[in-house]
Order: structure tokens, then sequence, then C-alpha cells
């Protein structure tokens, strides 16, 4: 399987990474990659950058060493409501938008039944991609209405290679990601593999992935980021246009 666009990477501005962008695009252009998304953690997140810098993104070229850079962000979904931590109008400005739980920005229950309510909600905003790495059993998900709702809604669910590994602090994450993606093949719902690299070493590396999806003999035509263009074609954001 070959995967053109890396589509979940952060640069040393989310605050615990450790690459520059130009860096980043340089080890994608190395590993033969031609497309990286970066997308760093909103402003929610302890430590990640403010406001300003996702207003600002437009000034950045995107192209670097060959490679094709979409510059976005991996939202932090704060409530049972759905609501994320940047306006509306900013993320649409933005060329991919990710959203995902993380322990220190979730401030509502972390009951299956909340969790699903809080991912559907943010389902339903158009400005929401991806759903990245919902594979963590810190957050219960009743995963038939959740890879329902993403068919619904054109919704692209993550498998996060970053989650799999085995010294991951994510839990649960093979059995539930196995879950995941036998929904998703009943439901011809897509999927898209990040890597959730914070170093320019991991960018495209999905060992952990590969490895589940033939476990489960994943279709690789419910794969969106198998090329750039049909990765491009499976945004929410492009399909308005």
């Amino acid at each position: 399987m070959n995967i053109e666009i890396d589509t979940h990477t952060h640069t040393l501005v989310s605050g615990h990474a450790y690459n520059t962008i130009c860096e980043m695009a340089s080890a994608a252009h190395e590993k033969g990659v031609k497309g990286l998304a970066i997308t760093e953690h909103a402003p929610e997140m302890p430590g990640s950058c403010h406001l300003f810098y996702f207003q600002n993104l437009k000034v950045v070229p995107r192209e670097r060493y060959g490679v094709e850079l979409l510059l976005g962000v991996e939202l932090n979904i704060m409530d049972e409501q759905g609501r994320v931590d940047l306006p509306e109008n900013v993320i649409k400005e933005l060329d991919i938008a990710i959203a995902s739980m993380h322990i220190p920005c979730y401030k509502g229950e972390k009951t299956e039944a909340a969790i699903t309510h809080a991912y559907m909600n943010v389902m339903d905003n158009g400005a929401v991609d991806i759903i990245g790495h919902p594979d963590d059993g810190r957050f219960p998900v009743d995963m038939k209405t959740f890879v329902k709702k993403a068919k619904e809604t054109g919704t692209l669910l993550e498998v996060n290679n970053s989650s799999l590994r085995p010294e991951g602090f994510r839990q649960n994450t093979w059995e539930n990601c196995r879950n995941m993606l036998n929904e998703c093949k009943k439901r011809r719902a897509m999927i898209v593999l990040g890597s959730d690299a914070h170093v320019d070493a991991d960018i495209a590396e999905f060992p952990y992935s590969y490895k589940l999806l033939e476990e489960v003999d994943f279709p690789e035509e419910l794969i969106a980021n198998v090329t750039f263009e049909k990765l491009k074609a499976c945004l929410k954001r492009n399909k308005k246009l």
C-alpha cells in the first residue's frame, strides 16, 4: 500500500513536538511523500499556539522541498455539545481540520453515552474533516453509532499509528480500532492513516496501522489518503466547493 499524504503531524509550535515546518517538509521529501498535513494542536492544549498562529497561516507557502503542504489544526473537543477551541470561520480558512479527544482539554462526562454524543455533534460541523484517534479507551464510544454518523456526514475516521504503539498511553487501542475498522467495512465509511508524528523521523510511518488493516482485511478503496487527490476530494470542506 502506498500512502501519498500523511494527514496528522505536528511541529514544535504544538509545544511537545521537535521540528520546524521546513524540517518536517524536508523529511517528507526524503521519504518520497507527495503531501504532508501539518495539524498543530489548537489553543486549549497546554503549551500550544495561540489563535493568531492559525489566523496567520495564510502567509506560509503551501509547497516546500517539492512536498505539497496542507496547513491545518488538531482541534480539541471540549464537551458533550461538541464545541471545539477555534472559531468556525478560522477553521474554514485552514486546509484541513482534525478534531480529537484529549485528557487535558475535554471537560464533559466520560461515559459512553456522553462521549458518543460529543462525537455526533462534532461530526455535524462541516468544518471538521477528520476525527482523530477515536481508539482511546479512556473515551469510550458506541462504535456502531459513531461509524454510522461518520458515514452520514462524510467525516473521515483516523487510524492513528501512534495510538497503536506498544508503549502508547492510550487505552485498549488495538481492540477499539479493530472494532471501528470492522464497522467501517460494513458501512463503507472512509478512513485515513495518520502517523501523529511529533518528530520528523515518524512522518508517514504506519507499521502498526498496516498490521491492523491486514488483520481485518480492510479494503484499500476505503482509505482516503492512498492518493493526495483522493484525500482532498474526501475532505468535507472541499465537497462544498
